[in-house]
């Protein structure tokens, strides 16, 4: 087949186009030094504005996100400390996710209601508090420099939101350069801001995707599916772990008396007792039905056997639907195993306990059997 060449005469460019009723200069007019310096600024910001947009969409992993948006941030805009807050929609408060600047102070647990100081009016409002002098905002708290020693001479405090949602609060604390305070910067910390919002929401709802995967629905607490994982990762890495099978004794008398949902009631119950009584490292699981599945990492037998000890007991005194107005006993039959003491593997783990915890139904029920 012949190819047809076409014949392109080139034309210069209009002095102006319009896209519907604005005029647009095809040329752009020559700038003066500080104009040139202001676009060159403005340029970099933009692209560094888009770059952190694509470095948060880079991962959904919760940490890696703000690791990468304090990273960011900071090469963007010079400032003293950073804080990012974190809407507790339960609880209708902001607390401390991640402070940069202020590493001697411990901020574990502490948190600011919605109204609350600056940050917490910008929560309230959905709207950014831009502060260039302190001294001169009647609603700064200086609750926190006085605990710190850290000296607030101004900040910029940005709603993190989704549509009309707020989430959290991005506040940048003495900014090395006034500049953020004139409207002409404002776009720019609105772009930051919606994409921090973005980044985080997508991690928070990848976390409860993963949550609900290895979530027992009835308990509230980890499923077999997360007590397989979890319990092989342990034993492949060769570490010491103890392993207890529980049973409800009885327990269809309840279902029987009071009917599947206040069985269930029970059981989340019942979970809330034994998780009492766990320390940090350890982790339930509701096995099936009315089974339940301790995890201890790290504890010989000895050890595991006064965590269940202190289960057993604390399960005997509790008293269970109360707010029901019912007045329950629940008793359960325990069986403790360890690895690599009694087992060689994942398998004969859970095996072991699960025949230890049938002896105890078969010595009378309400006991505790050591493999």
């Amino acid at each position: 087949m012949a190819h047809r060449l076409l014949s392109l005469t080139w034309s210069p460019p209009p002095a102006n186009f319009n896209i519907g009723n604005v005029n647009f200069p095809c040329h752009l007019p020559k700038l003066s030094g500080p104009e040139k310096q202001r676009m060159t600024d403005l340029t970099q910001q933009l692209i560094a504005c888009v770059e952190l947009g694509k470095a948060v969409t880079s991962t959904l992993d919760r940490e890696e996100i703000l690791q990468i948006i304090l990273n960011r941030l900071s090469q963007l805009i010079r400032a003293q400390n950073w804080t990012l807050y974190l809407m507790d929609e339960d609880q209708k408060e902001l607390h401390f996710e991640v402070v940069v600047g202020l590493e001697g102070f411990n901020f574990t647990g502490k948190r600011l209601n919605v109204g609350e100081g600056l940050a917490g009016r910008v929560a309230r409002s959905g709207e950014p508090v831009l502060v260039p002098d302190t001294s001169k905002e009647p609603l700064f708290d200086v609750t926190v420099d006085g605990q710190s020693g850290f000296s607030t001479h101004s900040l910029i405090a940005l709603p993190l939101k989704l549509g009309e949602k707020v989430i959290g609060v991005l506040q940048i604390v003495n900014p090395e350069s006034q500049d953020l305070f004139k409207d002409s910067f404002f776009p720019i910390l609105q772009i930051l801001s919606d994409f921090v919002a973005i980044a985080i929401n997508n991690a928070l709802n990848h976390e409860r995707m993963e949550k609900l995967v290895v979530t027992d629905d009835v308990s509230g607490y980890y499923n077999s599916r997360y007590l397989h994982q979890e319990l092989a990762e342990i034993i492949d890495a060769g570490k010491m772990t103890s392993l207890v099978f529980l049973d409800m004794d009885n327990f269809k008398n309840i279902v029987d008396t009071y009917g599947h949902p206040m069985g269930s009631k029970a059981l989340r119950e019942v979970a809330e007792v034994i998780d009492s009584q766990l320390t940090e490292n350890d982790f339930l699981v509701r096995y099936g039905g009315d089974e339940f599945v301790v995890v201890l990492p790290g504890k010989d037998k000895g050890k595991a056997l006064k965590t269940v000890q202190n289960i057993h007991a604390a399960m005997n005194k509790a008293v269970f639907l109360k707010e029901e107005g019912h007045h329950v006993k629940v008793s359960a039959s325990f069986g403790l195993a360890n690895y690599p003491e009694d087992a060689h593997d994942l398998k004969d783990l859970l095996l072991s306990a699960d025949i230890s915890m049938y002896q105890s139904k078969h010595r009378g029920k309400n006991a505790i059997t050591v493999s």
